[in-house]
C-alpha cells in the first residue's frame, strides 16, 4: 500500500509541530492538494493520540510514524495504528519490529555503507537524510551502485526543488515545514496547507 501510493504520488509529508490538534483536518487538507500519505513524527508530544485519530477519521490517508529511533518507539507507534514507520538513522531495533509486524519501513541513511545496512535490514525504501546538506548530484549518485534502491530525500525540499530530486532518481520527495509548518498548523489555515501541498505536489509530478 505504501510504496504503489509513493509511486503514484511521488510525494510523502512530514508533519513536526509542537502541538496537532485537529489531525484529520489536516490530512484532509493535504489530501486536497495531492499529499496522500502523511509521517507525524516522535517529536511531537503525546503524537500516539495524533497517530490514532488519524488512522480513524482521515479515509484515504495512508498515516505513519516517524523519528522512530527504537523498538519502543516503533512498538508504540503500530499500537497507536501507524502503517508504516520512519527512522532518521539505521535503528535495528525498529526493523525488527516492523519487520515481525509486516509494515513497511524507511529507515534513514546518507552514506553507501548506511543504504547497504538498510537495504539488509529490510527496508521498503531508503529516507536519504538530511537531504538538503549533499543536494541532489548526491542521490544520482548513489543511483549508480544501487539502482534498484527506492529513495526517498528528506530535509530542505520544496516546491522550487522537488522536480529536480525526482530527476536524480528519487522514488518521491518529501514535504515538510514549506508545506506543513507549524504555524499553518496551529492557525489551522487548511486552505493555504492544500495550496502548498498542490504547488509540491505539481512539482514533483512535472519531473
Amino acid at each position: 500500500m505504501l510504496i504503489p501510493a509513493l509511486e503514484q504520488d511521488r510525494t510523502l509529508a512530514v508533519v513536526r509541530a509542537p502541538r496537532i490538534d485537529d489531525p484529520i483536518a489536516l490530512c484532509r487538507a493535504l489530501a486536497a492538494g495531492g499529499i496522500r500519505t502523511v509521517e507525524f513524527t516522535f517529536t511531537t508530544p503525546g503524537v500516539e493520540a495524533v497517530i490514532a485519530e488519524a488512522v480513524r477519521g482521515a479515509d484515504g490517508v495512508i498515516i505513519g510514524a516517524g523519528t522512530v529511533t527504537d523498538a519502543r518507539s516503533a512498538e508504540a507507534a503500530l499500537a497507536a495504528g501507524a502503517q508504516f514507520l520512519v527512522t532518521p538513522g539505521i535503528s535495528e531495533g525498529a526493523a525488527g519490529v516492523a519487520r515481525d509486524a509486516g509494515v513497511p519501513i524507511l529507515l534513514g541513511a546518507l552514506t553507501p555503507s548506511e543504504v547497504m545496512r538498510a537495504v539488509a535490514l529490510g527496508a521498503a525504501a531508503v529516507k536519504i537524510f538530511p537531504a538538503g546538506l549533499v543536494g541532489p548530484a548526491y542521490l544520482a549518485d548513489l543511483r549508480g551502485p544501487f539502482p534498484d534502491v527506492r529513495v526517498v530525500p528528506s530535509g530542505g525540499l520544496d516546491a522550487g526543488n522537488a522536480a529536480e530530486w525526482m530527476r536524480a532518481g528519487a522514488l518521491a520527495v518529501t514535504a515538510g515545514t514549506s508545506v506543513v509548518g507549524a504555524a499553518r498548523i496551529q492557525a489551522g489555515d487548511w486552505a493555504d496547507v492544500t495550496e502548498r501541498a498542490r504547488e509540491f505536489s505539481a512539482a514533483a509530478l512535472s519531473a
